[in-house]
């Protein structure tokens, strides 16, 4: 059954709205939704603010989003927002990922359904029942790992509606086929994705981070971790379709590791870039 569930973070700062067993048609289940509104949200009635959508949302308390959140308020380093942390389900390995095609093994196969419940669903109630900016500026995706991947994927697909995307750790190691040891980078989807676009205003911003000790992996030889690299080169692509770097940031965190607790360190960055 359905519930919300009010909470403050600290008393006369920022108000938790915790959504459980949201009903989604194209999910065909419940999502659990924690909706974080602005200190001053409930003290005016018309301003309109920012929207900055989590995908793994389970995950920001681990990341310690409260205190992330508090510091920015407090000082003032980024414009009052509103940030949704959308939990992932069971089937996380097959909602996330690219939604127009699985990887080889089949995983994401359930991205293309994700993608409509984002785009039909959640968006319009959100923006039905909170006082969300309509300007594609305001609108950004965030995600961790896999979660990340699917923020970008579905950003990528709606430059109508998002303006930017969070990438934290991505999992661009995605890939339609086995790795080739003979071509160690081939396959990779989405960066294969963006050589594919059809040419197009690069007017969206993207905000990419990997932790040095993301993971140890490294498919060609280079020297270079696999998270880093497999960043590195899309980032790469996007200068070469003329992505600026008023568009594109890149942010490493030393000893960083494939955890909440680091993403939760590259946030202040993030939000004060991003916003």
């Amino acid at each position: 059954m359905f519930r919300l569930i009010n909470h403050l973070i600290t008393p006369g700062e920022r108000r938790v709205e915790a959504l459980r067993q949201w009903p989604s048609a194209a999910l065909g289940r419940g999502v659990d939704i924690d909706i974080y509104l602005p200190p001053d949200y409930g003290r005016t009635k018309y301003r309109r603010y920012p929207l900055v959508l989590f995908n793994d949302g389970q995950d920001l308390p681990r990341a310690d989003f409260d205190t992330v959140l508090r510091a920015l308020d407090r000082g003032r380093l980024a414009p009052y927002f509103i940030a949704v942390g959308v939990y992932c389900s069971a089937d996380r390995i097959r909602e996330y990922g690219t939604a127009h095609r699985p990887d080889y093994k089949g995983r994401g196969d359930r991205a293309g359904v994700y993608r409509e419940f984002i785009i039909r669903e959640l968006l319009p109630h959100l923006r039905e029942h909170y006082r969300l900016s309509e300007r594609r500026e305001d609108t950004v995706i965030a995600g961790f790992s896999l979660g990340g991947l699917s923020a970008i994927d579905i950003a990528w697909a709606h430059p109508e509606i998002f303006g930017g995307a969070g990438v934290f750790s991505g999992s661009f190691w995605w890939r339609h086929s086995p790795v080739d040891p003979a071509d160690p980078d081939g396959g990779r989807i989405f960066h294969e994705l963006l050589l594919d676009t059809p040419p197009r205003p690069c007017d969206q911003r993207f905000w990419f981070q990997c932790g040095t000790l993301d993971e140890a992996e490294d498919r060609n030889n280079n020297g270079v971790i696999d998270a880093i690299d497999d960043t590195l080169h899309l980032i790469e692509i996007l200068r070469q379709r003329g992505y600026g770097d008023d568009r594109v940031r890149y942010y490493e965190v030393a000893s960083g590791e494939h955890n909440p607790e680091t993403w939760g360190h590259a946030m202040p960055d993030f939000f004060r870039w991003m916003m």
